[in-house]
């Protein structure tokens, strides 16, 4: 008997491409469900075009009761709602929508509004934030693989770029004048958490000049519309003229033009994930965050962090003086950048 279920999106790209895996296991394990994905707008575009999800919900990010409100009534009908953020937010509308089941972490006070919940085991065993969906599934018996106890495991979050989407980013790169024959650089100099999980500007701008003159390369700068400043002041301090595409793309369409990049060279945060995804090769610096919990599932990345003896602080804001950052070199990166380019 066909059912609705739902999933509730987690709030950020990055936790998203990490929850693809736990998806994609409740779309094999329950092949008749109609599955929905709902979540704010700003991250809904993963899950745009996948053949693992038969509808995606956009749900308005507004304040207060009327976020609540509007969110409640998108999810009446629904069946089962599993719910993958961890806020008592996230779990109210499902409650006030009378969904008969959901589902969840008892997290955040909550318990009360979920018909199943159960604790969070994952971070505490020191395993990858992509077991974090995973195990919930399982513990709520969604699945009976009990995927931390499963020798090599490893979960497929792979992506496909939306047809529609990459169409749209070869115009882009068409329109800003990017040279095809040359390998395709994108740099990526934000993280929407906080400055300490972004590397220096004139260190990704000495990276990208070394690129540039040594390998041929076009280099591209792409971002989120609040970066756009950190891509103008890279763009500054370069000798070489890269290509700025940053505030200029969907979700969607940043699927689509990473998936026609060479190499991604970035700090932890949503593209980094979403070139994981869509199986780009990548140079990821970490700061303050650890690279063991939500570093990216690929074996075409390359992971450079400095475990300095106040690392990992998961802070938004350093206190002191970005060390775990300084000691990141140029030179280490772009020899990093140059072995995967060839």
């Amino acid at each position: 008997m066909s059912r609705q279920l739902l999933i509730r999106a987690s709030n950020w790209i990055g936790d998203c491409v990490m929850s693809v895996a736990a998806v994609k296991e409740l779309r094999r394990l329950h092949p008749e469900d109609q599955l929905t994905i709902a979540g704010y707008g700003r991250v809904t575009g993963v899950f745009e075009g996948q053949a693992f999800v038969d509808r995606v919900i956009a749900l308005e990010h507004a304040g207060g009761w009327a976020r609540i409100r509007a969110e409640s009534r998108a999810l009446r009908g629904s069946d089962r709602v599993v719910l993958f953020p961890n806020s008592f937010s996230s779990a109210l509308p499902a409650f006030l929508a009378r969904v008969p089941d959901r589902l969840g972490y008892g997290t955040d006070g909550r318990s009360l509004l979920l018909t199943r919940r159960v604790r969070p085991q994952s971070k505490r065993l020191g395993y990858h934030q992509a077991f974090y969906y995973l195990d919930l599934i399982h513990q709520l018996g969604l699945s009976e693989v009990d995927y931390i106890g499963a020798r090599n495991y490893a979960p497929d979050i792979t992506l496909e770029a939306d047809k529609s989407a990459s169409e749209k980013a070869r115009s882009l790169l068409e329109e800003a004048g990017v040279d095809r024959s040359r390998p395709l650089v994108a740099l990526n100099p934000g993280a929407a958490f906080g400055p300490a999980k972004r590397w220096f500007l004139d260190r990704f701008a000495a990276v990208a000049d070394l690129l540039v003159e040594e390998e041929g390369a076009e280099i591209l700068l792409i971002g989120s519309s609040p970066e756009v400043p950190l891509a103008r002041q890279i763009e500054k301090q370069m000798r070489t003229s890269p290509r700025c595409l940053s505030g200029k793309t969907s979700l969607p369409t940043l699927m689509g033009l990473l998936s026609q990049c060479d190499l991604l060279l970035t700090n932890d945060s949503g593209p980094m994930h979403l070139a994981a995804a869509l199986r780009i090769p990548q140079v990821a610096l970490f700061g303050s965050t650890d690279e063991i919990a939500t570093g990216p599932l690929s074996h075409r990345a390359v992971v450079i962090h400095k475990h300095v003896e106040c690392s990992p602080c998961l802070l938004r804001d350093c206190p002191i003086d970005l060390r775990c950052f300084d000691r990141i070199a140029v030179d280490e990166v772009f020899e990093a950048a140059r072995g995967l380019l060839r």
